[in-house]
């Protein structure tokens, strides 16, 4: 069997040495337009903050360690650009020579990733306009940086590579400021999460814009401002993250079914409509696990399982991939953001009956060194209790708290099956009940009635509206807001009706909580709890 793989980097190796591996007399030959057939592409911001210092760590495999370490033949600097389905055969241009050559294939994999989207606008071309695709484009940011070239840049994207390229500027002395045409930094978080991220990088001196679109690059031969829609901005250096688009192009009349954003769709099998063509990786569209619709997630995790599974089903076997929850995570300066599953909003728009609730929870220990805490919105079907979806930020691991969530809802798990998991505990790294248990907990309580309560969101938009706020903190922090000591309830307070719209806030939310289960033993039949308290709120009288 030949099977022709085109593309490298994550995707199309995986395929290629799983497949050589399980199968080694299966003739495979990779094509690839770049010099680099595997390269870690996420660790590029880290390469321009020197968290990696050396270029050479950047590179995976060389074509020729590859090769011998699998036995694929390689060619790079190839670029195929045409597909022949009912000849079983690609035509493809040999960059360094300017020739063409054909390649006959029995099984053919697409796994031509894709590339930057490089908006129609004027100085786009000028220098000090980068991207943060390939290892050359990280290596010219970074010597542009140590040449002391760059004192002010403008990220123009406030996605991950977008804010993970702005971490590590700011980390090296660069003034750095972040534009977004949409209302929020972070698509895919909730809006209360990515406010809250905002604000956090206001406070470490990374300025984001949104809703202001990028107009025009001014500058004779390089960078000097930015024009916006909002204004004018000083910048030595423009970064631009505002998406990619999948690099399939040249299968335009190969009958091969394509989605909307132009990526390759498959069935759970990783085939596409034409038999014997196979795609994967970020040029690929595959399914939602919750939704069962298409859903575009160009991660290289994703990528390598897909690799993984379609290397195994060219093998003959007959292994279906399930599909993505939109699981990421990223860092920025002090904290971390992790997101898997549904949002509250997409969740309505499926039918489910969404209920969220967002918690402030120890990350480890409290007295334990370098304790912190987590900011966690989770998301359940109220009727179901089905766990739908997470979203946690915090300067400790929040990939953990997604990932047992991802391991919750990939089982169709329910709240009630995972509020007493056996999670691991030790003061260095969790507290006596797990934070997602703790959280778990929470929103249990308010599916049942035991808490009664009002989410961030719901406060912003005016849901507490005649309600007295009570500071219940144990140190009152709320200028002007009466103040209400737990410890001290032990009956009722005169000073309040028990029919009163009573606010309840603290810091976190806990000793308001309970405060409200006191208060309600006493009649007190009207009271609201803060989500998120001080802790997470802007609270204005």
């Amino acid at each position: 069997m030949n099977v022709l793989v085109i593309g490298g980097v994550a995707a199309g190796t995986k395929v290629a040495a799983k497949l050589k591996r399980d199968n080694y007399n299966t003739n495979i030959t990779i094509l690839t337009k770049g010099k680099d057939i595997s390269y870690a592409g996420c660790g590029l911001p880290y390469y321009v903050g020197n968290v990696i210092e050396k270029q050479e760590e950047l590179i995976v495999n060389t074509p020729e360690s590859f090769s011998k370490l699998t036995g694929v033949e390689v060619f790079t600097e190839v670029e195929v650009t045409k597909v022949y389905p009912d000849k079983k055969e690609v035509v493809a241009l040999q960059l360094k020579t300017n020739t063409t050559n054909t390649y006959k294939y029995d099984k053919l994999v697409i796994a031509t990733g894709a590339d930057p989207v490089k908006p129609p606008i004027d100085g786009i071309d000028l220098n000090g306009v980068y991207f943060m695709r390939t290892p050359e484009d990280a290596v010219s940011l970074r010597n542009s940086v140590e040449a002391g070239e760059i004192k002010r840049a403008v990220v123009v994207g406030g996605g991950f590579i977008g804010l993970e390229v702005a971490e590590n500027l700011a980390s090296q002395g660069i003034r750095v400021s972040v534009i977004d045409l949409a209302d929020q930094i972070l698509p895919g978080f909730e809006p209360e999460i990515a406010n809250y991220v905002e604000n956090h990088l206001a406070n470490h001196g990374i300025m984001a814009f949104t809703n202001t679109g990028l107009e025009a690059i001014l500058g004779e031969e390089k960078v000097e401002k930015v024009k916006t829609t909002r204004r004018a901005m000083k910048a030595d250096a423009v970064i631009l993250s505002i998406g990619i688009r999948p690099n399939t192009a040249f299968l335009a009349d190969t009958g091969i079914e394509l989605s909307e954003n132009i990526a390759i769709v498959v069935n759970e099998y990783l085939e596409t409509n034409i038999k014997d063509i196979y795609a994967v990786g970020d040029c690929a569209v595959v399914s939602n696990i919750l939704t069962l619709k298409e859903a575009y997630s160009p991660m290289g995790s994703s990528a390598n399982i897909e690799g993984r599974i379609l290397a195994q089903n060219l093998n003959g076997k007959k292994l279906s991939y399930k599909g993505v929850l939109g699981t990421a995570v990223v860092k920025l300066p002090e904290l971390n953001v992790a997101r898997t599953g549904l949002t509250e909003d997409t969740a309505k728009a499926e039918g489910y009956d969404a209920v969220s609730v967002v918690t402030v929870v120890d990350d480890k220990a409290h007295y334990y060194p370098g304790a912190s805490t987590f900011f966690v919105k989770m998301i359940a079907d109220r009727s179901t209790k089905k766990l739908l979806g997470l979203q946690a930020a915090g300067k400790g691991a929040v990939d953990k708290m997604a990932d047992i969530a991802v391991t919750a809802i990939s089982l169709n798990a329910t709240l009630e099956d995972i509020k007493d998991l056996d999670l691991s505990y030790a003061p260095p790294f969790s507290t006596a009940i797990h934070p997602f248990s703790h959280t778990v907990n929470i929103l249990l309580n308010k599916i049942n009635g035991e808490i009664n309560s009002i989410t961030p969101r719901e406060y912003m938009q005016g849901k507490a509206e005649g309600y007295k706020i009570i500071d219940a903190s144990i140190s009152p922090g709320i200028a002007g807001a009466p103040s209400i000591d737990l410890s001290k309830v032990h009956g009722e307070l005169p000073e309040f009706n028990k029919d009163e719209k009573l606010l309840l806030v603290c810091t976190k939310g806990k000793r308001a909580y309970m405060l409200q289960k006191r208060l309600k033993s006493f009649g007190y039949t009207n009271t609201l709890v803060l989500e998120g308290g001080t802790a997470f709120n802007e609270i204005s009288l």
